[in-house]
């Protein structure tokens, strides 16, 4: 993606089913468990890189005995800063007592981070703070071991502020409403309240004293009942996961299924991430071992290490984020690669369209990284253009074809260069604004000297945003190769909507389809429509979520797809670039054919699969309109 956009987050959780002998034993450590976790976040670095955390819980300790470790980082590496502080812990203690490195049950009480339970993140940060305070996992802390609670999650609310005044009707006093610590709360009220009720239970009914009955409690808290009575008014995409101190843990994903989860189990092992490829490279196990979490379940994983799933939330209509599909998630799934193709294959026949069919005098490319495998499949595409041809010039010619004429045929090939080269991230020391840009234009590089002044030059990239990179940067790159035309080609549609499900899309003014809209009532002299969409959006503002519209939808329905596409153009076109300039963007049904369990497409449609999304698209305009730099939601 040309234009960097900070998105959701990873999250990985780990439960080992035996005894830390038993992986001593088969795989030469106790610390196999450490050693996964660290593969599992690092094969998600690409879901985070604000901030990463790692929280353990080693069973059945005695009183005294310390069961819970976690650590944080925000460093600029923070994976490797949060493994490098474990490590060190781990090795000065062997240093100091040599007598540990054969003794399982010694390591398990003495050293920090050895246990059966773990719970991993790694984090963006869309909003705000990058404090280590904003890092997961959070921790809620109590004497009680099976009151103290471990969150961690790859959400986003909209209705944080409702969830927030709900615990301070219970008489709460939170520390500060964010989503995470309002999350946290929820649960952990209603773990108290299951506490408590199974506690008074078993001293009226039993007779046991608050000793006998904590590990009874332990035993008999019913998770699922805990996340259904917690999450009753929820509203957004999420993957929460958490640990109870004593042992039980829990992965609970949105009802939309609109954020990712997959889990495998074995008798050995049972984990959970965020994405498929992450289990596969570090437990080495076959795709079709690794299921998806379905929506509105939890997987809930007890202490004696049963493995149950709970419906928690009714299902909706699925509809999981297909940003994951486009840009998002590692391209090394298999599904994933075979979607990222497609979205680049069916391109295609529009961008044929667009150069009259002329290959001889086309070359294609792609912006690095990320749509490089859609590339693979524009390609696919140009190949089976230029097959059938080729196939059709052989046929016409068959009375009269000669080896030479044949060859010739047959010699016509797809142009395809690695045109552009994203170098190292260029210090903008400068502070003259103009000068900075300059500074933005040689972000990217570009291979000179397989160009002609005839040619076409077409580019994909997997999405596009704002435009801003293109603008500044790409653009002005790629015109220095003097091409007669530029066509920058996007796998995704255009982007008109903003997301309030974690992705850092929030505000309509820095979408450069929302822009190019706004410029086309300006031209046609239809701007009153501006004013018409405030006062209905307006109008909603008092309305319980589910009866509230998006009328942001209004402001696009005067113009088609190409109108809007046309003045993109337009506008991203910078004046001092010589070539003709196109941007094309994908359909929203062609992204349905090729992503098709991913039908997630908010950002583009304004069909959001949650109540709260249209008050939240509505909210961002009234922002736009009145002029509030502020969040929506």
């Amino acid at each position: 993606m040309s234009d960097a956009i900070k998105h959701e987050c990873g999250i990985a959780l780990l439960r080992l089913k035996k005894p830390l002998s038993f992986y001593k034993e088969k795989y030469g450590t106790a610390f196999y468990a450490i050693q996964k976790m660290y593969l599992l976040l690092e094969k998600q670095h690409n879901r985070g890189q604000d901030g990463a955390g790692l929280a353990s819980i080693k069973l059945d300790m005695q009183p005294g005995e310390r069961y819970i470790s976690r650590v944080r980082s925000n460093q600029a590496s923070p994976i490797q800063d949060v493994f490098a502080q474990i490590n060190g812990r781990i090795n000065n203690q062997l240093k100091e007592f040599p007598e540990l490195i054969n003794d399982i049950d010694a390591q398990k009480k003495l050293l920090p981070y050895i246990g059966e339970v773990y719970l991993g993140h790694v984090r963006y940060g869309t909003f705000g703070k990058n404090n280590i305070e904003s890092v997961h996992p959070f921790l809620r802390q109590n004497n009680w071991m099976h009151r103290n609670l471990i969150v961690a999650g790859n959400f986003n609310l909209t209705n944080v502020k409702e969830l927030f005044e709900d615990l301070v009707r219970l008489g709460q006093h939170p520390k500060e409403m964010a989503d995470t610590v309002t999350v946290m709360e929820k649960i952990g009220h209603f773990l108290d309240d299951e506490v408590e009720n199974l506690y008074f239970e078993l001293r009226d009914k039993e007779g046991l004293s608050k000793k006998d009955a904590s590990p009874v409690i332990a035993e008999r808290l019913d998770i699922a009942r805990i996340l259904r009575r917690a999450s009753k008014n929820w509203d957004g995409g999420f993957a929460m996961a958490g640990m109870l101190g004593h042992g039980d843990a829990f992965v609970f994903r949105d009802p939309a299924g609109i954020r990712p989860a997959y889990y495998y189990e074995d008798d050995e092992i049972v984990v959970v991430a965020s994405e498929r490829p992450v289990i596969q490279t570090a437990l080495n196990v076959p795709f079709e071992e690794i299921q998806e979490l379905e929506p509105g379940k939890a997987i809930i994983i007890k202490k004696d290490g049963k493995v149950s799933f709970e419906q928690i939330l009714e299902p909706l209509e699925k509809k999981a984020c297909s940003f994951e599909r486009i840009y998002f998630s590692r391209g090394n799934d298999a599904s994933i690669y075979r979607e990222r193709k497609l979205l680049g294959k069916t391109m295609m026949p529009a961008i044929l369209k667009e150069i009259n069919e002329d290959v001889d005098n086309a070359v294609f490319s792609y912006i690095p990284n990320t749509a490089e495998v859609s590339f693979f499949g524009m390609m696919e595409g140009a190949q089976d253009y230029l097959n059938q041809k080729k196939i059709q010039q052989i046929l016409k010619e068959e009375n009269n074809l000669s080896p030479e004429k044949l060859q010739q045929i047959l010699a016509t090939t797809i142009r395809t260069e690695k045109i552009t080269i994203k170098d190292a991230k260029l210090r903008t020391f400068i502070t003259n604004d103009s000068n900075r840009d300059d500074m933005v234009e040689h972000v990217y590089d570009v291979t000179y000297g397989v160009v002609k002044p005839t040619d076409t030059l077409i580019v994909i990239d997997d999405s596009i945003v704002r435009g801003t990179t293109l603008k500044k940067s790409i653009i002005k790159m790629l015109d220095r190769l003097k091409p007669k035309k530029i066509i920058v080609v996007s796998s995704a549609p255009q982007i008109r909507y903003p997301d309030c499900y974690g992705i850092d899309m929030a505000k309509l003014e820095t979408l450069i389809a929302f822009n190019a809209t706004l410029e086309l009532l300006k031209d046609r002299n239809q701007y009153h429509i501006i004013d018409e969409v405030y006062q209905k959006c307006k109008s909603q503002e008092h309305l319980p979520d589910h009866e509230v519209r998006n009328f942001v939808k209004e402001i696009y329905e005067p113009f088609t797809d190409e109108e809007i596409s046309d003045k993109i153009s337009e506008m991203l076109h910078p004046d001092t670039v010589n070539a003709e300039v196109k941007i094309m963007f994908q359909t929203v049904e062609n992204l349905h054919i090729s992503c098709p369990d991913n039908l997630g497409d908010w950002y583009f449609t304004g069909n959001y699969p949650t109540a709260g999304g249209n008050r939240v698209v509505n909210r961002a305009f009234m922002n736009f309109y009145e002029g509030k730099d502020a969040r929506a939601y």
